[in-house]
């Protein structure tokens, strides 16, 4: 009697969402959130390949960084390659998750790029004058209250900010030069200039290595009757949502908090989206 033969398997993880906008409703892509199916999907199969698909407008380049680098890491320890598929977007730091990949794909209509910082605000000096509103703010530090929304722009803020906006931008142009090597082509000035593009000229770019889809790329790599196993985070309900932040069993006045943080995640999440006509 023939003895079983299992399929080959390749684990898939997948990215989507905005990243790093987490709230006790909206868990987000961050490196708590998947760092144990990181861990499962390299050690789910003895095939040589993992494949991660990315579908993100981008958010905290911190986060983008510490997923990135958990990437690496267990490729290097696992002897692993990582192949990247981009899905509608990945951009911003949806492309700085995209270059852990040792390669990366997309389809012909991605976006693609935005290698860029930004931050976005509102002033509302005008609107608590009209109201008739006072606002008063204390602090011990002479810069404590740096870009504060009900406060006049300053111009030494807003060159605080630029400052460390440069400093932010550089570690990605870098790593990117680092993980893309000689298969840039192009100005830096247009590279890095938070510019996207579609699936094919990002692939004129050398941004991406290709355009194709994870099936038939692993078919072609480990034959037709590779399978893929998605490795997804745990997705408690909305009630164990709403214990996790309260760190409780009962609801309180804590769930309208919840409930108040998880629309502002919606409206920042909806506007990174928006950037690319989405």
């Amino acid at each position: 009697m023939w003895p079983f033969k299992r399929d080959p398997i390749v684990p898939v993880l997948r990215f989507s969402g905005a990243i790093g906008m987490v709230t006790p409703l909206r868990p987000g892509i961050s490196l708590s959130a998947y760092a144990a199916p990181m861990e499962k999907a390299f050690s789910l199969s003895k095939l040589p390949s993992v494949a991660v698909l990315v579908n993100s407008p981008g958010g905290s380049p911190v986060q983008s960084n510490l997923i990135f680098k958990r990437l690496r890491q267990l490729a290097k320890e696992k002897e692993k390659r990582i192949y990247v598929f981009c899905e509608d977007v990945a951009a911003s730091g949806g492309y700085f998750l995209a270059i852990a990949g040792d390669e990366i794909y997309a389809d012909p209509a991605s976006i693609v790029g935005s290698i860029g910082v930004i931050s976005q605000g509102f002033g509302f000096v005008e609107a608590i004058d009209k109201l008739g509103i006072e606002r008063r703010v204390y602090t011990s530090g002479l810069n404590k209250s740096t870009l504060d929304p009900f406060l006049p722009e300053k111009p030494e803020d807003v060159a605080r900010l630029h400052a460390i906006q440069l400093d932010v931008h550089k570690t990605f142009m870098d790593l990117v030069k680092d993980r893309r090597g000689g298969k840039l082509k192009g100005e830096d000035s247009e590279l890095f200039s938070g510019a996207f593009w579609a699936g094919r000229k990002a692939q004129e770019f050398g941004l991406i290595d290709g355009i194709a889809d994870v099936r038939s790329k692993m078919q072609q790599l480990h034959g037709a009757d590779v399978k893929l196993k998605l490795v997804e985070p745990e997705k408690p309900g909305l009630l164990g949502r709403l214990r996790r932040m309260s760190g409780a069993e009962t609801l309180g006045p804590q769930a309208g908090l919840a409930f108040a943080d998880d629309l502002v995640s919606a409206v920042e999440a909806r506007a990174l989206w928006s950037r690319y006509g989405l």
